[in-house]
């Protein structure tokens, strides 16, 4: 008997090449799905998460903004709004129509329109009667504002707003102080001032001398004296010429709205 043969030996050299490849396609399978982790499982992950910082990473805006200037009948009228966290906590004119009926007008809207602007947080608010052509250009001006403000905290350019505090955005809200009546000889008035980190950011009489000559008199000091408060930081305010008790009476309330709001 023959010890080999060659084609047995051909026949085994061919069984052994064909295990071979089998165990090599048996081994890929288990290798592909590592590989597809490693190569193209992360990028879904980073997607995500890109996605998740887009859209709940970006901090809460505060600062102010000032409309547009808008043109009325009577005047030009511009608003400026604080906000804090996203919320207004202010709205203010820095230009208004002056001068004649209009003192008496802007006297009585304007107030009305800023306290309006808090409760709404936008301009859909409502016109005060007898003040038409002011109410529209301000609700123009306040929505300027508003695209401005949310325009820079988009790109994160927001302006600090004066009573932003660094490293402690919770000392910015607001606390809102009503002060004591005090009774002139034309009348009470009563002030309340909104105060953020310790700095007056709103002032406004929630009563005043009304009636008669009373009207217009108020109508022109009230607004000075709220701006005048703002700026100053407390109550040593000058008096505004031909408003004399008015001004004394604005100036005792609102000492006591500071004294309670603690300084």
């Amino acid at each position: 008997m023959r010890k080999s043969h060659p084609i047995r030996r051909v026949v085994l050299a061919g069984a052994a090449t064909v295990s071979g490849i089998v165990l090599l396609l048996s081994l890929k399978p288990g290798s592909d799905p590592a590989s597809a982790s490693a190569a193209g499982g992360a990028a879904p992950q980073q997607t995500a998460a890109a996605q998740e910082s887009a859209q709940g990473g970006a901090q809460a805006a505060t600062g102010t903004a000032t409309g547009d200037a808008v043109e009325t009948q009577y005047g030009a009228i511009q608003v400026r709004i604080t906000f804090v966290n996203n919320k207004i906590t202010k709205a203010e004119t820095v230009q208004q129509p002056k001068g004649g009926q209009s003192d008496q007008i802007t006297g009585n809207a304007v107030p009305k329109l800023n306290a309006a602007t808090l409760a709404k947080q936008s301009a859909q608010i409502d016109t005060v009667s007898g003040a038409t052509y002011t109410s529209d250009g301000y609700k123009k001006s306040l929505q300027s504002a508003i695209d401005k403000g949310n325009a820079a905290a988009a790109t994160g350019a927001s302006s600090p707003a004066p009573s932003e505090s660094a490293g402690n955005a919770e000392a910015a809200a607001p606390k809102v102080v009503t002060g004591t009546v005090s009774q002139t000889q034309y009348g009470p008035v009563q002030v309340r001032v909104t105060v953020t980190n310790g700095k007056i950011t709103k002032a406004e009489a929630v009563q005043q001398p009304k009636g008669g000559q009373s009207d217009q008199v108020n109508g022109n000091a009230i607004p000075k004296l709220n701006q005048a408060a703002v700026a100053a930081g407390n109550a040593d305010i000058d008096a505004v010429s031909g408003a004399t008790y008015t001004s004394a009476g604005y100036k005792q309330s609102l000492q006591s709205a500071l004294d309670q709001a603690g300084g």
